[in-house]
């Protein structure tokens, strides 16, 4: 089989199938008395963090579990994710599966084709990739194990797309090929928000209490209004003006589909971030996640 490796099991998330079913099961228990299946009547898309699990786990889980306990029956989740600048080529995963703790996801290749295809009549050139050639990327392989333990028959597309107008076409365009294709999709984006600190090279409010305030505050609340509002245009600034998504072509990409497959509006979910003020460090990110629905 022509299957994409893993390579962050065992470091970023767990490396053994029974260590990620304890680790989802133990995410998804702290939810089930919750209200997030109830938030949207119909969830559709989402965007999740990508940080190590014990980090963004317990919030990208919160996603998936929302779109698994809606009412749709998924047949394919689009996974949008990479991290890419606005002027970084656009690329699909060309193979068979994709490898996880739990067991291989099939790629769903009659929807990754067609997508290249439609792509392509809207002047978007997005380049089949396969294994060798495709990068380890944190943004899509932490997602793989949720999308094997919440959807264990469902295919996947995964693709890298920039912060530009590309990554609007490509949202539209994949719900279009799906339906030409009598596919239900679910579809995810993949971003941190921001990463402030000495180590990225970005702290303009100083360190400490009063730069993490800042963040959650004011930059980070201003991405989750863009998203929450679907607003692709302000997506897209917000992460190439104010650094506060390091994938704003993804979350794009999941809420230019959300709103073509009916979405009408976006609900955050959860907010955190690896600031610990107990031991603050320079360097920290934030992370988020929001679902899509009717």
């Amino acid at each position: 089989m022509d299957v994409k490796k893993m390579a962050f099991a065992g470091s970023w998330y767990p490396g053994s199938a029974d260590q990620c079913r304890s680790a989802i099961k133990r995410f998804s228990d702290d939810m089930r008395t919750g209200e997030d299946t109830k938030i949207l009547g119909d969830p559709m898309a989402g965007v999740v963090p990508h940080a190590g699990w014990i980090y963004s786990g317990k919030l990208a889980c919160r996603v998936f579990f929302a779109l698994a306990h809606g009412s749709r029956v998924v047949d394919t989740i689009v996974l949008f994710g990479v991290h890419m600048h606005a002027d970084s080529p656009a690329f699909v995963l060309d193979c068979t599966a994709v490898d996880t703790p739990l067991g291989t996801i099939e790629i769903d290749r009659e929807l990754t084709d067609a997508l290249v295809r439609q792509a392509g009549t809207e002047g978007v050139n997005l380049e089949p990739l396969r294994p060798n050639r495709f990068p380890e990327e944190n943004t899509l392989e932490l997602q793989y194990p949720f999308i094997k333990y919440f959807f264990p028959k469902a295919r996947i597309v995964a693709c890298a797309v920039p912060p530009s107008d590309t990554a609007k076409t490509l949202g539209v365009v994949v719900v279009g090929a799906a339906k030409q294709l009598g596919r239900s999709l679910a579809v995810v984006g993949s971003t941190d928000m921001t990463h402030y600190g000495p180590r990225f090279g970005f702290e303009p409010v100083g360190s400490g209490k009063a730069a993490f305030d800042w963040v959650a505050k004011e930059n980070d609340a201003a991405a989750i209004k863009a998203l929450t509002a679907m607003d692709e245009n302000q997506i897209i600034h917000q992460g190439l003006s104010r650094h506060n998504m390091c994938c704003a072509g993804a979350a794009c990409a999941a809420a230019a589909a959300a709103k073509k497959m009916g979405a009408v509006k976006g609900v955050c979910l959860e907010y955190a971030s690896s600031f610990d003020p107990l031991q603050p460090t320079a360097d920290f990110v934030g992370y988020c996640s929001v679902i899509f629905g009717a």
